[in-house]
Order: structure tokens, then sequence, then C-alpha cells
């Protein structure tokens, strides 16, 4: 590699923890805070939607209105549908324009359609439910976009020493959005229901559903675009990456600039020959090149494959919660519930499960991913996940109970099982997931791949995900929404196999801990054997102050 090219990455690399880099996490973080909070906190209000549009009165036996079931899977998951193009079209456009040029147009975009969710409008249930379903869906693509662009950015921010635990950080606080989604929407539920005080729907079918609580989704949509928001400005000053700069335009003195700015040390290059080309002989080979497949196919498939198994799995989860928390205990049956009050304890369930399980997940990896690696922790979560989902499956109506065990005057859908195994089992897959194949099946796409195809692998790798996602929204949460103890046993059980498929496809993904980025993905061999080959490899000196 050219020794001007070597100074810039090497002092990145071996840079101290400062500031900058936690400035970057949260930078990069608050955008994935939205995306977790914008994708996740239509759990909590789908039953209230349910209740408001959705409510039969010609019905032989009462019940509260409830989404249709291709509603139901409309709102949930349409904004996982724009998150895949999403995935795809920045991930490409970040590769060409550059990482920093595309970064603020995806978070202009999630704010944007954040906001107009909550202005959803029609004359009908069903053209609410359209318009909802149209700004999610572009919602979801500016979502997209932030996911191989944050990861990019900040593992070509971070040292070699820390780089897996910056990134992870980055992850981290999706984490943090799915908690507060679920904070938010007990909170504003809570200040709604003892507001408006109302009936049960056991008592009065219509007053139990207050008017109030069409402005209270409403609210709880729209406040997902202020934190991504408040760092518009920041993201904005954030220069380009310095690889971006050096390895894909060229431009080596720029990139020492740019670093310059942001690390403690300045770099300064001093040239004495010719200027290395701008368009090394290393790109000649293209994206799907046989070139490309030879030095990187296994590794994107491994990168896709994992993401797409780990998807199905964690977004069932996480998308179903609201038909699975009845079985803790923590959710009462709707009948002896309003509508506000129903979304009330939904959201308190979704909040205790997030912060007892999913949060420490996330952070449990931040704090151990640069000493026991990617690949330790990717294997282990898939199979824990594996073993904690096929117990739970297999003994779903033991453990969850049933409707026909409950008295007349029981105020649960489910008696007679238990519980506290219930919800011990569904916190340790989720936490496995978050402690395992949810973050690293973001961190490595980050690392593997070379700089030019960086955030278009990444994208690619994150677009399979979110295919496994919208099976699981249109396909596995079909088996939920009836409450059949049944049907949601096969496909608990059919998801522990697509874990354990998970366990055997990241053999694919090889081991990136304490390794430059350009060593993982071959970057240094290439620029070396360029420099040689073209007789030119110039003296350059660095001086770090």
């Amino acid at each position: 590699m050219a020794d001007g090219t070597k100074a810039i990455f090497s002092a990145l690399d071996n840079a101290k923890t400062q500031l900058y880099h936690f400035k970057a996490i949260v930078i990069a973080g608050m955008g994935f805070f939205t995306d977790a909070y914008d994708l996740f906190c239509i759990t909590a209000v789908t039953k209230l939607l349910g209740r408001l549009y959705y409510y039969d009165p010609t019905l032989a036996k009462a019940a509260p209105g409830k989404l249709p079931d291709k509603v139901n899977n409309a709102i949930t998951g349409v904004a996982l549908c724009g998150t895949l193009l999403g995935q795809l079209f920045f991930g490409w456009l970040g590769d060409k324009l550059g990482r920093k040029k595309v970064y603020g147009i995806t978070l202009v975009t999630m704010v944007g359609c954040a906001l107009a969710s909550g202005f959803s409008f029609g004359s009908t249930a069903d053209g609410v439910v359209a318009t909802l379903c149209f700004f999610r869906f572009w919602l979801g693509f500016g979502i997209g976009g932030d996911y191989p662009l944050s990861a990019v950015i900040m593992s070509e921010y971070a040292n070699q020493k820390t780089r897996g635990a910056f990134i992870a950080a980055v992850f981290a606080m999706q984490g943090m959005g799915i908690l507060f989604a679920g904070a938010v929407a007990t909170i504003i539920s809570k200040i709604f229901k003892d507001t408006f005080k109302a009936p049960p729907f056991s008592e009065n079918h219509i007053l139990s559903t207050q008017p109030e609580a069409d402005f209270v989704w409403r609210i709880v949509l729209m406040i997902g675009a202020i934190p991504a928001a408040l760092t518009f400005y920041w993201r904005m000053k954030m220069p380009e990456t310095a690889r971006y700069t050096a390895l894909v335009e060229g431009n080596h003195k720029k990139a020492a600039a740019d670093m310059a700015t942001v690390l403690e040390s300045d770099i300064y290059i001093e040239e004495t020959g010719s200027k290395p080309p701008a368009n090394p002989k290393s790109t000649s080979y293209g994206l799907f090149s046989s070139e490309f497949l030879a030095r990187h196919g296994i590794h994107l498939l491994g990168t896709t494959s994992t993401w797409f198994l780990l998807d199905i799995a964690f977004y069932s989860l996480q998308l179903t919660q609201k038909d699975i928390y009845p079985a803790s205990g923590l959710v009462y049956k709707a009948p002896v519930m309003n509508a506000l009050e129903e979304m009330y304890y939904i959201s308190r369930a979704m909040t205790i499960i997030a912060l007892v399980a999913t949060v420490p997940g996330y952070w449990f990896t931040v704090l151990l991913i640069d000493k026991i690696g990617r690949y330790i922790i990717q294997l282990g979560g898939f199979l824990l996940m594996s073993i904690c989902m096929a117990i739970l499956g297999f003994q779903y109506g033991n453990v969850r109970g049933e409707k026909s065990k409950c008295g007349a005057n029981s105020k649960h859908d489910y008696c007679d099982g238990n519980p506290i195994l219930f919800v011990v089992l569904y916190g340790l897959t989720l936490f496995f997931a978050n402690f395992g194949p949810n973050s690293t099946t973001f961190i490595v796409p980050a690392e593997l791949f070379p700089a030019r195809f960086r955030s278009t692998c990444h994208g690619m790798s994150a677009a399979a995900g979110k295919a496994g996602a919208i099976l699981g929204a249109f396909v596995v949460q079909t088996y939920t929404l009836g409450g059949d103890s049944k049907q949601i046993k096969k496909a608990i059980i059919a998801l522990a196999v697509v874990n354990l498929l998970g366990f055997f496809f990241s053999f694919l993904v090889p081991e990136t801990k304490g390794r430059s980025l350009e060593e993982i993905s071959g970057e240094d061999r290439e620029l070396d054997g360029c420099a040689n080959e073209n007789g030119r490899e110039h003296n350059a000196s660095s001086e770090m102050t």
C-alpha cells in the first residue's frame, strides 16, 4: 500500500478512543433509534386501530374491533417493504456518491414520513389505512438507507481495537428505540386513559372506545421524528470518511485533512514522488464480476443468508408481541378493558420485555464483541435462540395455558399455564438474538468488503434480512393472529429450525476481530500490488502532532 495511504489508515486504526468517536456513535445511533422506534411502535397501536376503525356491531357474539388479517399484515409489513428497497438503493448510492452526501437524505425522509404518518387521513377506515401504509412505505425507504450508511460510516471512522464495539453501540440504539417506543406509548395511553374515562367493552361496546383515542396513535407515530431531527445539523457537519475519500475517490490529501478535523493528532503527507493513481488497478473488477465472486462471493452469501434467517425469527417475535403478551399474563383479555386500557397494558408489557431482555442483549454485545469476537457471539446466539424457541414451541400449550380453563369472571385470556416460564423463555430468545446474530449480522458486512463495494454489500445483506422480516410479517404472523395454540406452536417450532439453519450458515462468515478493514477486505494487498506494478510507489512521510 502506498505510504501516504498507509499513514492515513494507520492513524485511524491506532487512534485512541476520544470524544469524536462517541459523537459519531450518537449521530449515527440516533438515526437507528428513530428506525427502531418507527418500525416497532406500530406494535403498540394496531389493537387500538382495530377498535377505532373496524368494530362490527353485527357480529353474533360481540367483540372489540379487530384489524382484518390482511390489513394487520399490511400495516406492520409495508414499512419493511420500503426498508428493503431503501437498503438496496441507498447502499448503492453511498458507494457512488459518498457516505456523507446520501446520509442527510435518509434522515429527512425518515423525519418527514414519520410526521406524515400521524396525519393519515381518509373518509373511510380503509382510506385511513391506505394513507398510513403509503407514508409508512416511504418511511421504511428512508430507514433502509440508514442501515448501510450508519454501519459503514462508523466502521470507517472507528479504530481497529474497538471497531466492533463502536458499530455495536450504533446498533444498540435500536434496542433503545424499541424501549422508547414502548415507554412513549405507555405514557401517552396512560395520560389519555386517565383523562378520558370509559367503561370496559363488556359493559358498553360503543363508549369503551374513546373518540380521543384517535389522537393517541397519531401522537405516538409522530414523536419518533423528534430525536432524529435533533441530530440533522451534526449529521450534515460530519466529514466524508477518509477511507472512502482515499480508496474510492483517490484523494489522499483531502482524506488526511478531513481526519485532522476529527482526530486529536493531525496528519501531514508530504509528497515527494508522483501522485498515486486516483483509480488504481484494484478497482478494475466490478461488483458480481468473476473476480469479486472469487474473493468475496462466499462472504456475501454468508452475510445475506444469516441476516435473512435471523430476521424471519426476530421480526416475527417483535411484530407478534401483541398476540403473545396475553399468554404472559401481562395483558388482560380485551373485553374487560376499554380501548386505551388495552393499548396501555400492551405498551407496558412491550416496555418491560424490552427493558429486561431486549436492551441488555445489545449492550452485552458492545461490551464483549472485541473480546470474544463476532463469530462466537453469532454462533452462540443462533444456537441458544433455537434451543429456547424449541422448548417454548414444544411446551407452548402447557406454558401458555388454555382459554377453556378460564372461568367466566377471569380477566385473563389463558389460564392454568406457567406465565413466568413463558416470559423467561421468550425473554431469553430476545436476549440471545441481540447478544447474538441480530447485532453481528449488522456489524460484519460493514467490515468484510472493499470500500468501493462496502455500502452496497451491506445494503444487500440488510435487504436480505428485510426479506426475511417481510416473510415474518406476511406469513408467520398469520399463524398467531387467531390465538390458536396449535398454530402458534407450529410457527415457533418452525422458527427454531430457521435459527438452527442460521447457525450452520454462520460458518460461511469469517472472524473480523482485531484486523484492519484493508486487511480483511484484501485492499492492502491490492494497493501494494498496484503500486509495485506501476513502478511508482511514492515516498511520503507522516507526522503526527
